[in-house]
């Protein structure tokens, strides 16, 4: 396989990706899911009940506490 049909694999997924991303980014600012917008604020969502919000938070911060364990095991793998 010739390398101009490698570049042209590679730029085509590349070009496909990035276009991707600004389709989502197009369609997030226009339904106000973007940076900034009050879906980001962390305010219940209508129809949550309190326990429900209480579950999610939980489940987060225990997603976040994993997230760190993680990293910090990275940094001392690296030195």
């Amino acid at each position: 396989m010739g390398f101009d049909r490698i570049a042209n694999m590679l730029l085509r997924r590349l070009i496909g990706r990035v276009m991707n991303i600004g389709i989502n980014a197009g369609i997030n600012a226009m339904s106000g899911r973007g940076k900034g917008s009050a879906a980001g604020s962390g305010a219940p969502v209508a129809g949550r009940t309190a326990a429900e919000e209480k579950e999610r938070l939980r489940v987060r911060a225990l997603r976040q506490a994993r997230r760190e364990r993680r990293a910090e095991r990275e940094k001392e793998r690296e030195g």
